[in-house]
């Protein structure tokens, strides 16, 4: 579940946000690039068969409804700036935007956090010091200081939140990566500025609760997977956002399940499923259903995790399945 985990974060669950105005400018090595020829032809063949496998910007239409859909790298990334000049035009044509959580919404959650730890932490029974035994412990601990963490709070981080941090390449989360507000909040903000309603597309509370489904055992051998691995997690991250640029949404869904698969361990296909299923497939089916029931027809822009696009579970493929019709919109800002 290790790469699942880092995708969550970078393209999937854009529900934790950490403020700030920072960049992260990392370079690492793309590892599709690097792939044996016959494996990234296979990989590349995945992908392309997944409708609506590549692109960031779409339209779906019916009727007197019109729906922009962008799909967004929740962290800042080096054309941050660039996109949010581009998507501007689109937010102030629009009636209303949707994102996966509304900036006011995120600062509702972010109160709650601060009053109920429990989203996050464990507040009763036995921390991960005691969870994961003292050699494990000791690696994950220095790991998370890698990555701004310090131990108290590392110790206190349900499994499956602590796995997640991991994601976070050391390089970004050193270089502001954390810190920084992406491309979701930018387009909160600018729509607050134009007076215009922002809208959440799910409560925050329950699908961060839906991570507590995954059973303790595997949200602790996630967390020993990452430690046993020898590559590099900025590499990663790199390979992430570079595909991400380049609107390659299935093929990094697909790498991610290839990788997952291959050094997860003996459940791990078991283990990816579960997650696409809590991070993808169930609020994707809830977001079509949003989408499809608004009574209110006009023109609509969503800002959701480019995950969320492509696939027969993608959120476009199920509005084309509403009677939307779909179109790819040039952007390359």
């Amino acid at each position: 579940m290790r790469i699942i985990l880092a995708l969550s974060l970078y393209l999937t669950c854009g529900l934790i946000a950490f403020g700030a105005n920072a960049q992260s400018r990392c370079d690492g090595t793309d590892q599709i690039a690097i792939l044996p020829e016959a494996e990234r032809a296979a990989l590349k063949t995945l992908a392309d068969a997944q409708p609506f496998s590549e692109g960031l910007l779409w339209r779906a239409t019916r009727g007197e409804t019109q729906i922009t859909l962008f799909g967004t790298y929740h962290f800042a990334h080096q054309r941050t700036d660039a996109h949010l000049t581009a998507l501007k035009p689109l937010i102030a044509e629009v009636d209303r935007v949707f994102l996966e959580v509304s900036n006011d919404d995120q600062k509702a959650l972010e109160r709650k956090m601060a009053t109920d730890p429990s989203i996050l932490f464990i507040t009763q029974g036995p921390t991960l010091p005691d969870l994961l035994g003292e050699d494990d412990w000791n690696a994950l601990s220095g790991e998370m200081a890698k990555r701004g963490f310090p131990s108290f709070m590392t110790a206190k981080f349900k499994p499956i939140w602590a796995s997640m941090m991991l994601g976070i390449g050391p390089c970004e989360a050193q270089s502001g990566a954390m810190t920084a507000e992406g491309i979701d909040k930018r387009i909160g903000s600018y729509t607050a500025e134009l007076g215009k309603p922002s809208h959440s597309l799910e409560d925050a509370t329950k699908v961060l609760s839906l991570l507590d489904d995954i059973p303790l055992d595997k949200q602790l051998d996630a967390i020993r997977l990452f430690l046993e691995w020898d590559g590099d997690p900025d590499d990663i991250a790199y390979t992430l956002r570079e595909r991400y640029l380049a609107g390659q949404t299935a093929l990094i869904w697909e790498y991610s399940r290839k990788i997952s698969i291959e050094d997860g361990g003996p459940t791990a296909a078991e283990d990816f499923a579960l997650f696409e299923r809590l991070l993808l497939t169930t609020r994707n089916q809830a977001w079509a259903e949003l989408l499809d029931a608004d009574d209110a027809p006009g023109n609509i822009l969503v800002a959701a995790g480019a995950a969320h696009l492509p696939g027969d579970i993608g959120i476009l493929k199920l509005l084309e399945n509403r009677g939307f019709q779909i179109t790819r919109l040039p952007f390359d800002p």
